[in-house]
């Protein structure tokens, strides 16, 4: 205790060139925890929305508040704490589920229980279908990214370390979460692969992205993002298929039973890494220098005038 104590004192003694890390490490216990909270988003979702009848709607406008304060709870936090970490990330699974099943779906009778006419109270859904919501939630995510380099700030999650960053993060989270959703959903439903071959088809392209990691002109930050988001496509088919009938192609175990076994593996490996962390201390890294800004040739005429001002007085 007493070696990382003198190490974030040494850390701190660099006049503020280092900073303390708020976002973890990716590892293969990060994908791991990652496909758990999507798997739990999936189940915990139609949980809410589907079996206790609250429809996507209030389900939406509940998790979407959740996601609000969990995030100012990570954003207002001065270090990594797993458990701030992962909750975020399971309210935009959860968040994400509704939102894609609002956008895509509508009152008709394949998207609600046997002899409903409704589900829960409010607008049933846009009906958009899988494909234009997708198209939408793709062109939202790349404004996402446009903004987000336009700020000059990097992209690379371990050196996130300014709240404007973390917040274009985790609204790039939010919307790959329910882009992922809708094509878990489409693979699922619409594609006829099933729940497996679904799962089967967003395992290989997993496969591919981790060989494409070891081809040198391919940047590692595009393959995060790109793995980021077919885990939640991988997160949704797993979780449809522990939930839905047999008839249906799933092992019908419920959303409730399903999401408390998730939740409970999940809390698990919060409370594991949270313990690492703990031993080992605070992480910290060097500040990455800022993109200085080229001025307008307006600007640079303007000052070139007060110069001789400044130089009388």
């Amino acid at each position: 205790m007493k070696q990382t104590k003198d190490a974030t004192n040494a850390q701190l003694a660099h006049g503020g060139r280092y900073v303390m890390k708020k976002l973890p490490e990716v590892t293969l216990a990060f994908w791991i925890m990652k496909i758990a909270a999507t798997t739990l988003g999936e189940t915990a979702g139609d949980l809410f929305a589907q079996t206790l009848k609250l429809g996507y709607f209030l389900t939406t406008i509940a998790l979407f508040g959740m996601f609000v304060v969990t995030l100012l709870v990570q954003l207002r936090s001065r270090r990594y704490n797993p458990f701030c970490y992962w909750t975020v990330i399971l309210s935009t699974s959860m968040a994400g589920t509704t939102m894609s099943d609002f956008m895509n779906r509508d009152a008709t009778a394949k998207y609600l229980p046997a002899g409903a006419s409704a589900l829960g109270w409010g607008p049933q859904g846009l009906g958009l279908g899988y494909p234009t919501g997708a198209a939408i939630l793709v062109a939202l995510l790349i404004a996402i990214f446009v903004a987000w380099r336009y700020t000059g700030l990097t992209f690379a999650i371990r050196d996130i370390d300014t709240f404007r960053g973390e917040a274009l993060f985790w609204g790039a989270i939010l919307v790959s979460n329910t882009l992922g959703t809708s094509m878990g959903d489409f693979l699922s439903d619409s594609s006829g692969l099933g729940y497996g071959g679904g799962a089967l088809l967003v395992t290989g392209a997993l496969v591919a992205l981790l060989a494409l990691k070891y081809v040198p002109v391919v940047p590692n930050v595009a393959l995060f993002w790109a793995a980021f988001v077919l885990t939640r496509p991988l997160g949704a088919t797993a979780g449809d298929f522990l939930t839905k009938s047999n008839a249906k192609g799933g092992l019908d175990l419920g959303t409730l039973g399903s999401s408390t076994v998730l939740l409970t593996v999940l809390f698990a490996l919060m409370a594991y890494a949270h313990a690492k962390d703990r031993k080992h201390g605070p992480r910290f890294h060097e500040r990455a220098p800022r993109r200085s800004r080229r001025r307008s040739p307006t600007r640079r005429r303007m000052n070139a005038r007060r110069a001789p001002r400044a130089n009388a007085a």
